[in-house]
């Protein structure tokens, strides 16, 4: 009795994966977290308004205390002041946006771990180096656009204020042009810093508060130093030497604009090294 082979049918071979795990694929990723989270606009419109209004309050009270003085010999004195200060009264919002923009640096690695997305983001892309890195770039490209929009606009409502008793400064003036774009490499270098110290601690309460104590409890705490300490410590104090940038004119014992600036940006180096060695370490 003849027996009958039937042969099945060959199946196609399986097709490799869809895709690799790439350096742009994870910029593209970052972005789409980033803007996909209600608490990025909240906080992004936060310090739009909050740096742009608290620095046109600053510079109309800067132009009444000026016009106190009108009919007065000390007049020209007091004007002659606030005109060499104008840049620093309408970038003076700053101040207090260094902190929202710390909130939002903070917020962009400490959600992975507070909802436990770090390890569907790891999976995605397990280059851990590439995953930190394209978070770090894509939120230093949003704060760098935003913190210049803040500066600029803060800029140009200030002086629209002052120019009313001709106390306005402009663009063409020497050094006001690289203090209003320094106000918003500022914002992102304080957002940056906040971003490594989140990756250091993983917990957002506790990240937003020792950024706030690093930029802003240090710089309030430090006015009260005795004066011979003062003039050796000061310029060290991470907002006095980042904020030398806009502050325009720096004190007898600050560093220059440049200096003060790149001694900020060591600071928040070391804190990216430290996060990103902590991070390489650590189980997600």
């Amino acid at each position: 009795m003849a027996t009958t082979v039937v042969t099945a049918p060959r199946l196609p071979a399986l097709s490799g994966p869809a895709g690799r795990a790439t350096f742009g694929g994870a910029i593209r990723s970052e972005f789409t977290k980033l803007r996909s989270l209600r608490s990025t606009y909240w906080t992004l419109g936060a310090l739009v308004l909050l740096s742009v209004g608290i620095g046109a309050l600053f510079s109309f009270g800067q132009l009444q205390h000026v016009q106190q003085f009108q009919g007065t010999g000390q007049y020209s004195q007091v004007a002659e002041d606030a005109r060499h200060h104008a840049v620093v009264a309408s970038l003076f919002g700053l101040l207090i946006g260094q902190l929202v923009i710390s909130v939002l640096g903070a917020l962009t690695i400490t959600s992975e771990f507070s909802t436990q997305m770090i390890r569907t983001s790891l999976a995605t892309m397990p280059k851990r180096t590439w995953f930190f890195a394209s978070k770090a770039l894509v939120f230093t490209v949003v704060a760098l656009i935003v913190g210049e929009v803040c500066s600029f606009a803060s800029f140009a409502v200030g002086q629209a204020i002052l120019s009313s008793q001709h106390l306005n400064a402009t663009l063409s003036q020497p050094g006001v042009l690289r203090a209003v774009i320094g106000g918003g490499m500022f914002l992102a270098l304080c957002g940056l810093l906040s971003y490594g110290i989140g990756a250091m601690l993983r917990h957002t309460a506790g990240a937003i508060t020792t950024a706030i104590g690093i930029l802003f409890v240090a710089f309030v705490l430090s006015g009260f130093l005795p004066s011979n300490w003062a003039q050796h410590i000061d310029k060290w104090i991470p907002f006095n030497a980042g904020g030398a940038i806009w502050e325009q004119v720096s004190g007898t014992n600050m560093f220059s604009p440049w200096t003060g600036f790149a001694v900020f940006c060591a600071y928040a180096a070391a804190a990216l090294i430290g996060g990103l060695i902590l991070f390489r370490k650590r189980d997600a």
